[in-house]
């Protein structure tokens, strides 16, 4: 939806996080809090995001820096309109202002649309999201007329017993017309205990101008869960893990175990693939269609293609062909494109490594800063000896190669098609086509050498 700006709040402490680390860093299925909220206000049409920073601030701008987000800083902690009031510059009259806020990751984009698009149709100069909870102590109330039109938003402090007994609470989520917000913050008092300014004030003060104030009931209060503790990060990261995988499912993904599997919000799959129990998917990783993955599996920032078996194996920024098989207990470090049909066996080592279609490296073995051809074997105990102390060298190996167990390839070097190496050498000089390449001392039998070792030790 165009037309839209949003404003995070994020400049609180969190004392009772106990953390070195700012609040909104603090992180759901890999993602920091305050990413999902910069993510949800995109996905629901905001052109521009301001973060409102305070305590940490150098650190959280670091951690989400990224294009069309600017930042606000709250140096002193004086309320949430003196928060909106630090981004006074980012606010524009003819344009509609979302506030949201860095600690509750569980609003959704479809929820922020449908009040976007009930603050418009009625034409109000604000509204604000309320939700019904069964127990509101503690919660700022929405006091509606016998038609259901808003009155007043009360603290629960300053409400009357009739007034605490009213279950709809101000989430604190808002939908300002630009100019209205401006009006109002510009004569926002704090002639309160506190001394601090308050957003919710904002809402009386328009209501005194003659001005349309809405609310608008969402349907689920827990994507209004606000995490202020650790606890309720688990908590919070309880409900995330089984909205996301229950959207996996419902897309015709089988989750064996959805209480035992942990799937990023941004990571995709396709249908008729099984995520077994224990698994952990992360990142901006895509997995393609027909695919088994696990059990106790690890993926991240990972693309598989289709029909892919990977077991018990770990897999980090790299890419994989449809119709290859992993683990189990292998380990894909980053930078890999591994081909379709490839076989990478158990405690097998890639790094840094192109694979050919229909390469195998059954067990044992490290493939590291290789470029290998296609319908490759590599024998047990295959390693690419790529280190030579102070620099990483490369290893190419043509289409075809027969390495045989228990051999070293000491880069640089090349091994050209068709050819083989024999078992148990170690090669350190290029190997042409169509050729065996034998690098070993040939065995040699010392006759009546136990017995003179015997009688020496006696």
């Amino acid at each position: 939806m165009e037309n839209l700006k949003a404003i995070i709040l994020a400049a609180g402490q969190g004392t009772r996080m106990k953390s070195k680390k700012p609040k909104v860093l603090h992180e759901i299925m890999q993602k920091s809090m305050v990413e999902y909220v910069i993510d949800t206000a995109r996905n629901c049409g905001a052109e521009e995001i301001c973060v409102v920073v305070g305590h940490g601030a150098d650190k959280v701008q670091a951690a989400i820096q990224r294009e069309g987000l600017t930042f606000a800083t709250q140096a002193e902690q004086k309320g949430t309109g003196h928060a909106v009031k630090m981004a006074g510059d980012f606010i524009e009259e003819e344009k509609d202002i979302l506030i949201l806020y860095g600690d509750t990751p569980l609003i959704t984009g479809e929820t922020l649309q449908s009040v976007l698009d009930a603050h418009r149709k009625e034409k109000c100069s604000v509204t604000v999201v309320s939700a019904m909870v069964d127990n509101p102590t503690g919660y700022g109330r929405i006091i509606r007329d016998e038609k259901g039109n808003f009155i007043k938003s009360v603290e629960h402090k300053d409400a009357s017993p009739a007034e605490q007994a009213v279950k709809e609470i101000n989430t604190g989520i808002y939908v300002f017309c630009g100019k209205e917000l401006k009006s109002a913050l510009d004569r926002l008092k704090n002639d309160n205990t506190q001394g601090e300014y308050y957003l919710p004030d904002c809402l009386e003060i328009l209501l005194g101008d003659g001005k349309k104030v809405g609310a608008y009931t969402a349907a689920d209060e827990q994507e209004f869960f606000g995490v202020n503790s650790r606890v309720q990060l688990a908590e919070a990261a309880a409900i995330m893990k089984r909205r996301i995988n229950r959207k996996h499912m419902e897309n015709g993904v089988t989750i064996i175990d959805p209480e035992n599997t942990y799937i990023g919000s941004d990571v995709v799959i396709g249908m008729d693939t099984v995520i077994l129990p224990g698994c952990v998917l992360e990142g901006k990783t895509v997995i393609g269609e027909d695919c088994e993955i696990g059990p106790n599996s690890r993926l991240t920032d990972m693309e598989l293609g289709d029909s892919i078996k990977f077991q018990t194996s770990t897999a980090l920024e790299s890419s994989i062909g449809s119709g290859t098989t992993v683990g189990p207990f292998a380990y894909i470090r980053p930078n890999c494109h591994i081909g379709e049909k490839v076989k990478v066996g158990d405690f097998v080592e890639v790094k840094n490594s192109n694979i050919g279609n229909g390469t195998k490296i059954p067990h044992l073995s490290y493939v590291g800063d290789t470029d290998a051809g296609e319908k490759i074997n590599f024998g047990c105990g295959s390693i690419m000896v790529n280190y030579d102390g102070e620099k990483k060298h490369r290893t190419t190996i043509e289409d075809n190669v027969f390495v045989g167990c228990n051999v070293n390839l000491v880069a640089p070097v090349t091994v050209e098609k068709n050819s083989y190496i024999a078992a148990g050498s170690t090669i350190t000089k290029d190997v042409p086509e169509d050729v065996l390449a034998v690098a070993r001392a040939r065995q040699t039998i010392i006759s009546g050498w136990k017995k003179k070792r015997v009688q020496k030790k006696s």
